[in-house]
C-alpha cells in the first residue's frame, strides 16, 4: 500500500500512548470498531490493524457498519474495501433514518437522537458477536468541540471520556484517537487509499448546526493562536477541581472547616 509510513508511525505512537494512558486494550480483547465509512472510522480501523500486528498483547478486530437506511448509502463500497484488506465486517441494516423522520420536528437537529439510536445498535451487536470493547473514531477535535458545546449550550463542564463503561457495566466504549487531530485522521485516510463514504443524512454538513459553528470558531482561534486546541486538550487532563463552583467537588462544610483551620481554630459564623 502506497501511503506515508512516517505519518502512520506518528499516529501509531499517539494511539499507543492513548491505549497505555487509559488502559483501552487488554490481552484477549475482541475489539468491535464502529465503521461508518467516514475518514475518522477508516483511520481508526487502519491504525488498530497496524497496532494489532505489532502490539505485545493479542487482540482481534471486527468492523461493524450501521446502515441507517438512507437510499444512496454506499455500504457495498465499505464491504469491498474490508474484504480487500482482510478485515472482518458485519453490516447491520436499520431504519434509523425513518425513525428520526417520524420522531423529530422538521426544525430539530437529528444528531443527538441518531447517535443514541446507533449506540443502541452497537451495544446489541457487541453482545451478538462477543465483543469486549467498542472502539469509536472520535478524535482530539471532537473532544474539544464537545467541551465547548457543553460549556456554551448545556451549562456543563464536560467533554467525553477516552474509556467509558456503560451504566449497566456490560459494555466498554474506547476512543483510541483521542490524541490524533482531525487533520491527521483526514491525511492518513487519504494516504492509505481508503474511500470516504458520506452518511447521506440530509443534516450532515449543515453549517447552522451548533457543532459546525464551534468548529469554525476553533479554526479561527487556531489560526490566530497556533496550539490553542492542543492546550485545550491538555486542559481536559489537568482539572483543578478546587477552582470550580461545583459543590459536589467543594462541599460548603469542608470549605468552612478549611477556613476555620487556617484561622487557628477560631470558628467564624455568619
Amino acid at each position: 500500500m502506497a501511503y506515508d509510513s512516517v505519518l502512520e508511525k506518528k499516529l501509531a505512537r499517539k494511539m499507543t500512548r492513548a491505549v497505555v494512558d487509559f488502559d483501552l486494550i487488554e490481552d484477549g480483547d475482541r475489539v468491535m470498531v464502529g465503521l461508518s465509512g467516514g475518514k475518522d472510522s477508516w483511520a481508526l480501523m487502519q491504525l488498530l490493524d497496524a497496532l494489532r500486528r505489532r502490539a505485545p498483547v493479542r487482540f482481534t478486530l471486527v468492523a461493524v457498519n450501521v446502515d441507517s437506511g438512507y437510499r444512496d448509502y454506499k455500504h457495498d463500497t465499505i464491504a469491498r474495501t474490508c474484504e480487500a484488506r482482510g478485515w472482518e465486517l458485519r453490516i447491520e441494516h436499520t431504519s434509523i433514518g425513518e425513525i428520526i423522520d417520524d420522531k423529530l420536528d422538521a426544525r430539530a437537529t437529528p444528531c443527538s437522537l441518531c447517535a443514541r439510536l446507533r449506540r443502541g445498535v452497537l451495544y446489541r451487536v457487541a453482545d451478538d458477536i462477543g465483543a469486549t470493547k467498542i472502539a469509536l473514531g472520535h478524535h482530539a477535535d471532537d473532544f474539544i468541540e464537545t467541551l465547548l458545546l457543553n460549556l456554551f449550550f448545556a451549562g456543563a463542564l464536560k467533554a467525553m471520556p477516552a474509556r467509558l463503561v456503560s451504566d449497566d457495566r456490560r459494555h466498554v466504549v474506547i476512543r483510541p484517537l483521542v490524541y490524533v487531530s482531525e487533520d491527521e485522521a483526514r491525511d492518513y485516510t487519504q494516504m492509505a487509499g481508503l474511500p470516504v463514504i458520506g452518511c447521506c443524512c440530509p443534516a450532515c454538513g449543515d453549517l447552522s448546526l451548533q457543532r459546525q459553528r464551534v468548529k469554525r470558531l476553533l479554526l479561527d482561534l487556531e489560526r490566530e493562536h497556533p496550539g490553542i486546541k492542543r492546550s485545550m486538550l491538555t486542559a481536559l487532563g489537568n482539572v483543578a477541581g478546587r477552582h470550580l463552583l461545583d459543590q459536589r467537588l467543594n462541599p460548603v462544610a469542608e470549605l468552612r472547616a478549611d477556613v476555620v483551620a487556617r484561622l487557628g481554630g477560631v470558628n467564624v459564623t455568619t
